[in-house]
């Protein structure tokens, strides 16, 4: 006997009581193992099956586990978190029970059998006013020592960036140095330094997932350290996930290894400070996706990897 997925109320109103099989599947008195309904599983056909599986493409997760938003800036401001998965606090009567797929990079649908198709800017969509200059999103990243008097404490210890992409990928950065900014050896040089570091990190990451891209820096009165994030490759066009900050402590075994940041945690934001005036759409909009490839079919006139590119006179 399991909590019944459906049944009768009684007086009071109370549902879900114990029933034989979860009254999802049938007993088989000769064995006492019950018989389950398809899409049931488990002593008493007490949980859901995941669709076909998750295809062999993802993990089967109850419902309490499954992770919700993209990256961790999605739901934790102010904080450089390690990039677990933020889930629920569920107290459901079906926690424990219902069950869904979690797909694996590049796939998708609920039983994450489909492959994914590159997203890329829709090429026929003009912006309102051409005569204004392009906008590309620019996300910053604040970054304060947790002895805001004094960068030397930092200077030179290691922390990563973590881009994930459209399709569900993440890449981390090797290590970057951070610099001291407050004078001496380094001072501007230094900032300039560490600015091109950052940038030179992120657009090195496998794949080119991140083909172009624009660091700009600066030290404010109060000795925070502000980097501009800006997407301007063809591969990131349009509104991109949060980058993560790794600056916890990675040591020996860790890949990257980082010796990490003391930083003060109310300053430690990710935030878009930009928006794209490019948008960002499977195939671009200009394509079907064959899902059973992760390719794009283009529509006539138009290629490329999100049939992003005009191939003809139109």
């Amino acid at each position: 006997f399991e909590l019944a997925w459906v049944d009768t109320p009684d007086s009071l109103g109370n549902h879900h009581k114990y029933a034989e099989c979860s009254n999802k599947g049938i007993c088989n008195r000769g064995t006492g193992e019950c018989e389950c309904f398809p899409g049931y599983e488990g002593k008493g056909c007490q949980r859901t099956s995941c669709p076909n599986d998750c295809s062999g493409h993802g993990r089967c997760k109850y419902i309490q586990n499954l992770p919700y938003a993209q990256v961790a800036a999605d739901h934790e401001i102010g904080f450089f978190r390690p990039q677990d998965a933020a889930t629920f606090t569920y107290y459901g009567w079906d926690n424990q029970k219902t069950r869904g797929c979690e797909c694996d990079p590049e796939y998708g649908d609920v039983d994450c059998s489909k492959r994914m198709c590159m997203f890329g800017n829709d090429v026929m969509d003009q912006r309102e006013d051409l005569t204004a200059a392009t906008k590309y999103q620019t996300q910053k990243i604040i970054f304060q020592a947790d002895d805001p008097s004094s960068y030397y404490s930092i200077r030179d210890k290691t922390f990563a960036l973590t881009f994930k992409s459209k399709l569900n990928e993440t890449f981390t950065t090797l290590p970057i140095p951070f610099y001291s900014v407050t004078g001496g050896a380094g001072g501007t040089a230094g900032l300039h330094e560490f600015i091109l570091d950052v940038e030179g990190a992120l657009e090195r990451l496998p794949n080119r997932v991140i083909d172009n891209v624009e660091v700009h820096g600066d030290l404010d009165t109060s000795n925070q350290v502000h980097l501009n994030i800006t997407f301007v490759g063809e591969h990131v066009q349009g509104p991109q996930n949060l980058i993560t900050v790794k600056s916890i402590l990675c040591g020996d075994g860790c890949s990257p290894k980082l010796s990490g940041l003391e930083l003060q945690l109310e300053t430690q934001n990710i935030t878009e400070v930009t928006l794209s005036d490019f948008n960002s759409y499977e195939c671009g909009r200009r394509g079907k996706c064959d899902y059973t490839t992760g390719q794009c079919n283009c529509f006539a006139g138009y290629t490329g990897l999100s049939c992003s590119t005009i191939a003809c006179l139109v």
